[in-house]
């Protein structure tokens, strides 16, 4: 299967500091490159699952950032989620649909059937059904942030991809300073002293929202509208654990404090954690820090270990 490529990612601004391979030789059990779709060679998960137990292990689905473009499931982003089989989980490492095969909201589609076939495989590979929470960095956090407030939402899921007799919600989330709001970004990042570099404003025809979106973005508020997690909060939504740096100079924190204090507002404020680190940039080692996987790790556990 090849995809057609509208662009070349390898030759774009965002993509300049690629994520190595993890090294995962020392988990036993595993299982690498399993399809959840058969529409692109992009749709395919690796499994790994806790060195003891038969489960049923609550899930981690590890979703990596790349400006929408770029990485893969088994770089570096998936280290601190591995941190979880020490605590029982099983973690599942997506891969989807990019923007130079495809547009919003291809990518959504395949969060959400990469959530479907969890459950339609959980007995298979021991997964608690019942327990899945979405973790992710930059546009993994915004994959994070789409699947844990568009439960239900018809127009977000491509119910032909498969599994279709099985429900796409999740348990709870975790948001690395993901984007909200495509159109505010440059604004803010003003506000905040970092403005984007000359040709690498978020509102450019060549930015990795504009290329998601297949337009540049202030040409098209209404669709791009659409790809914001904002209209779609209801009271259903899942519990969050969002994290962004104040120093962020590419993704501004204001993003996810506007998106809390919405989901705060519908949710309840017991349901929405916010926590801004002080002097994190975009990525931080900061978040990776044994500390904060730990912290994140303990906001997971009484929602996905809890009794029944």
């Amino acid at each position: 299967m090849k995809s057609e490529r509208r662009f070349d990612p390898n030759t774009h601004y965002a993509v300049g500091n690629t994520h190595l391979p993890a090294d995962t030789s020392h988990i036993k059990r595993k299982y690498i490159n399993i399809p959840y779709a058969s529409q692109s060679e992009l749709q395919k998960v690796d499994i790994y699952l806790p060195e003891e137990g038969e489960g049923p292990f609550p899930v981690i689905i590890s979703i990596h950032g790349g400006a929408f473009m770029g990485c893969d499931k088994s770089d570096t982003q998936v280290l601190p989620m591995l941190e979880g089989l020490k605590r029982s989980y099983a973690v599942v490492a997506l891969n989807y649909r990019l923007s130079w095969e495809a547009i919003f909201p291809a990518l959504i589609y395949d969060a959400k059937a990469a959530v479907r076939w969890i459950r339609a495989n959980a007995l298979k590979y021991h997964f608690d059904p019942d327990r899945i929470a979405a973790w992710g960095g930059s546009a993994g956090g915004y994959q994070s942030l789409m699947l844990g407030v568009t439960a239900g939402i018809s127009e977000l899921e491509d119910l032909s991809m498969g599994n279709s007799d099985q429900p796409s919600h999740i348990t709870t989330f975790v948001s690395w300073y993901g984007p909200t709001n495509f159109l505010k970004m440059d604004e803010q990042l003003a506000a905040n002293g970092l403005p984007s570099p000359p040709g690498k404003e978020h509102n450019s025809s060549n930015s990795p929202e504009s290329l998601l979106m297949g337009g540049t973005i202030t040409e098209i508020p209404d669709k791009v509208r659409k790809a914001s997690p904002f209209p779609y909060i209801r009271p259903n939504a899942a519990p969050a654990l969002i994290q962004h740096g104040k120093m962020d100079p590419v993704v501004p924190f204001q993003q996810s404090v506007e998106f809390a204090e919405k989901m705060k507002g519908v949710v309840g404020e017991e349901n929405v954690v916010l926590e801004l680190l002080e002097d994190a940039e975009h990525a931080d080692p900061l978040f990776e820090t044994p500390d904060n996987v730990s912290r994140v790790l303990d906001f997971l556990d009484p929602y996905m270990h809890s009794d029944k």
